[in-house]
């Protein structure tokens, strides 16, 4: 399959991560930074996910998943962050995209940031003011931008009685993929002439794994898998098979 690289000049860039901060606080740097080119990628800083239970109207007690997350913006101007998290369950193959629930947003902020310093975004709210620029790459204390995604644990409907009905609670590893980083993307043949070409983003994407049963709400029990890694991906639909189901 040839390759239209729309993005020839620019490689995909290193990253380097390390546990800073609060806990299980992490950062993903972008190396080399090439200021004559018109691409750029932004800073990520992250927790690994962790889980809330919320009463949420019109769906009743929840067990929610979330991630904290910080943008950082050493790109040489201020950028807008357009976000897109899809997160991949790999033992039930599909795809849950981060939605917008403001009660759950609530209690998260609650917890995460209870004097409202970080004031919190979703990802519809993140996307409506630029990422101001910070200074330099080794400032120790760059300007961020805080968010959150999240996931509702159960994609069947609630009070389902089914026993084979599978959701994010049974998952024991999963990926997230966060595109909007980057404006890199790549254009791929398609399958078929008559269809159009293949548009492939740049994603940063993390692995993490989770012990316990499926009605443990310990945070602990989720656990980050390193490396993390930018690659080229095209976007999903919500709960789709994207993965071959494990043998």
């Amino acid at each position: 399959m040839r390759l239209l690289m729309l993005v020839c000049a620019f490689a995909i860039a290193s990253t380097s991560l390390w546990a800073q901060g609060g806990f299980n606080e992490r950062e993903v740097k972008v190396f080399p930074r090439d200021d004559e080119t018109d691409l750029w990628t932004f800073d990520f800083r992250f927790k690994d996910p962790r889980m809330i239970k919320v009463d949420v109207p019109g769906r009743g007690p929840r067990i929610c998943w979330y991630m904290w997350y910080q943008i950082i913006n050493r790109t040489g101007e201020p950028r807008q962050f357009i976000p897109h998290f899809e997160l991949v369950m790999h033992d039930y193959p599909a795809v849950y995209l981060d939605e917008v629930l403001p009660i759950v947003q609530k209690e998260i902020a609650r917890l995460e940031d209870p004097s409202n310093y970080l004031n919190i975004k979703n990802s519809v709210t993140i996307s409506k003011d630029l990422i101001p620029l910070s200074k330099s790459p080794d400032e120790a204390y760059p300007r961020t931008i805080t968010g959150v995604a999240i996931w509702d644990a159960s994609s069947a409907e609630p009070g389902s009685k089914d026993p084979s009905a599978k959701d994010l609670s049974d998952a024991t590893r999963f990926t997230i993929f966060i595109r909007g980083l980057s404006n890199a993307f790549v254009l791929v043949d398609p399958p078929s002439p008559s269809l159009p070409p293949i548009t492939r983003y740049k994603t940063l994407q993390i692995n993490f794994r989770r012990k316990g049963d499926r009605f443990s709400t310990d945070s602990r029990d989720i656990t980050f898998v390193a490396p993390t890694e930018w690659i080229y991906r095209a976007s999903s639909r919500k709960l789709i098979d994207t993965l071959e189901p494990k043998k």
